[in-house]
């Protein structure tokens, strides 16, 4: 067994395999990159070890696109908002931050991360699988189309494997006691029987009555909430890929592109070798000795070698092309099948290796990439195509800025222009946020109005671009009284009645818990319903939440309690019973694992307040 990773990390085989790894890693966004040094680049200490300004920069940008992901088509509202941005990035940083503190507790308590470990975890990444196994062509083939650093990543993995050991030191499965889950269980599966009375709202709110006076009174005191946003007309012209006429690629041409670029379609010579790793170089030339005599080369390396990934494959390690060759196997300067090496030295080893076999260099034939090629040159024809337009476009565009006239001659395509509208409610043709965002910039518009000039081409997904000129522009202006009129009465009149509620609901509630009952009740005009049986394994609601969270009855007397339903309706609840939950031991299995989360949660939590709390953290720089 190797005796660590980093000191093994120049053996031929490991830095092929930790290559891998790290392209893995590196393909799955978990590396982060690497330190800065001085000052200007650092974006935080954590207890005197920087974090850069570009490992900050990556991690927002992956905050951001998580955000995007979720928020779909309302992304673009928050994407604009700088308050909102700056909030994304500090929680970008803190999490980098609290990697940092988890890395370093980790080396303060000396864990580490065993090699089975490591080639444990090789060997489950899905990079490297087919059909859900380990595939070692898969691994030959992207080793070979990457170049990394075997030693730097030799620290990375380790570190990675070493804080997830540190998450289950303290999250581990056996803290949680028999009777913590039982209990746990019990609370959680409980059931309640309760009654509720609503107090409608609606019902309220048709009874109220406002005066002129109060509504023009409301709007004199709330301008602020009457503000329309300033407006614009635009016109456009709209480039769509799509729409083009299709490009056309001759034989001729793809012959000829071809024959240009042959080397694009030549497989270099590759060479398969083997390897046996021993300690010494007498016992390498006791094994060159021994394959000379007859012995097989792959029961021997199962046997004897040291290496214990390449000895799991009898040796071999797999094709490769002069390029990706460590230099240990050049030294050994095999040139025909079957060769053997003299001993190797690599670090404190010695390694016999074989040439197994040769390909020689190879062409694929005009016919087997033929097709290939055409599609490659029709989607080439094709974005050029939409390129040379959009450049004619853009020349018009900003040439003639007195209208969009020159912009239709030299394209062919129809200006379109568009009704009124806000930043927040675009047609939807131009639901674009770098088209909105231009549309309403003081590039094309200032507070005296249009500007009247042209945008530059504005690209957008899709394979589209736009030209677009505000033709007509409103400032943002206060709504006029009778306009907004309808809409400030029937807001008056909720407010109105919602205080008129809350009051009927405070006075019904004391007079249930005095035990005035049914006189209570009458004289707010509502009944009880009958008996409903509740718990938290139902859909949760206002009310089914707020009865879940109710004190229990005591001495036989039922329990009181208000909510807001969805229509903001006042709910009082009647809590008469509580029935603990009875699990099977099926439930309690899966709730223990539920209860372990939450105490995991927990435990994590309050390890990394502790860590915060004893860290000497200062930021420098959230740009």
């Amino acid at each position: 067994m190797m005796e660590n990773l980093r000191t093994k990390a120049n053996s031929p085989f490991i830095k092929i395999l930790l290559g891998l790894i790290m392209l893995s890693f590196v393909l799955t966004g978990v590396m982060m990159g690497g330190l800065g040094g001085n000052s200007a680049n650092k974006a935080a200490e954590v207890n005197g070890q920087p974090i850069s300004k570009e490992q900050l920069q990556q991690a927002f940008q992956q905050e951001r696109q998580s955000l995007q992901e979720y928020l779909g088509d309302k992304f673009s509202e928050v994407a604009s908002n700088e308050e909102s941005m700056n909030l994304l990035r500090r929680q970008a940083l803190d999490n980098l931050i609290n990697n940092e503190l988890i890395n370093q507790y980790a080396n303060e308590l000396n864990l580490s991360a065993s090699d089975q470990q490591i080639e444990q975890s090789i060997f489950s990444m899905p990079i490297f699988q087919t059909d859900g196994r380990f595939d070692s062509d898969k691994y030959r083939e992207i080793l070979s189309r990457y170049n990394i650093n075997a030693d730097s990543f030799a620290a990375q993995i380790r570190q990675d494997l070493t804080r997830a050991q540190l998450g289950k030191s303290f999250t581990g499965t056996d803290f949680a006691l028999p009777s913590e889950v039982k209990a746990y269980a019990e609370l959680f599966m409980q059931e309640r029987e309760i009654r509720t009375a609503t107090l409608s709202l609606a019902d309220v709110q048709a009874k109220q009555t406002i005066s002129e006076e109060e509504l023009k009174a409301y709007y004199d005191a709330n301008q602020n909430s009457f503000i329309s946003p300033e407006k614009v007309k635009v016109s456009y012209v709209e480039m769509d890929a799509a729409s083009m006429p299709e490009a056309t690629v001759s034989d001729e041409e793809v012959k000829t592109y071809y024959e240009q670029n042959l080397k694009n379609y030549t497989q270099a010579e590759q060479k398969q070798y083997s390897m046996i790793q021993v300690a010494s170089e007498k016992e390498a030339n006791d094994i060159i000795n021994e394959i000379k005599a007859g012995a097989d080369f792959a029961t021997l390396a199962a046997e004897k070698s040291t290496d214990k990934f390449s000895a799991g494959n009898k040796g071999l390690i797999g094709w490769m092309e002069a390029a990706s060759t460590p230099s240990e196997i050049i030294t050994a300067n095999l040139t025909e099948k079957g060769q053997l090496s003299a001993p190797v030295k690599a670090q404190d080893n010695y390694v016999v290796f074989r040439l197994d076999d040769i390909k020689p260099e190879s062409t694929k034939p005009f016919e087997q990439v033929s097709e290939t090629i055409k599609v490659s040159l029709l989607q080439d024809k094709n974005i050029k195509q939409f390129y040379d337009l959009q450049q004619k476009v853009s020349e018009a565009a900003t040439s003639d800025m007195e209208s969009l006239v020159s912009v239709e001659s030299v394209s062919g395509l129809k200006m379109v222009t568009t009704d009124w509208f806000d930043r927040n409610n675009p047609p939807a043709a131009l639901n674009f946020p770098k088209v909105i965002n231009e549309v309403f910039s003081d590039r094309l518009v200032d507070k005296n109005g249009s500007k009247g000039i042209n945008s530059d081409v504005i690209n957008v997904e899709g394979d589209r671009a736009f030209v677009v000129r505000v033709t007509e522009y409103k400032p943002e202006s206060t709504e006029p009284f009778e306009t907004v009129k309808p809409a400030i009465e029937t807001l008056v009149k909720r407010q109105k009645a919602d205080a008129e509620l809350k009051a009927t609901a405070d006075k019904l509630l004391a007079d249930l818990k005095a035990g005035k009952g049914e006189e209570a009740l009458s004289t707010a005009g509502v009944k009880f319903t009958g008996v409903q049986t509740v718990s938290r394994l139902m859909p949760q609601t206002a009310t089914i939440n707020t009865a879940m969270d109710m004190a229990q009855p005591v001495d036989g007397k039922p329990a009181y309690s208000i909510a807001r339903d969805e229509s903001d309706n006042y709910v009082v609840i009647q809590l008469d019973k509580v029935t603990l939950g009875q699990p099977t031991e099926d439930e309690l299995k899966q709730l223990s694992r539920e209860y372990q989360g939450v105490m995991s949660s927990a435990v994590n939590e309050a390890l990394m307040l502790n860590l915060r709390e004893n860290a000497k953290i200062e930021v420098l720089n959230l740009e």
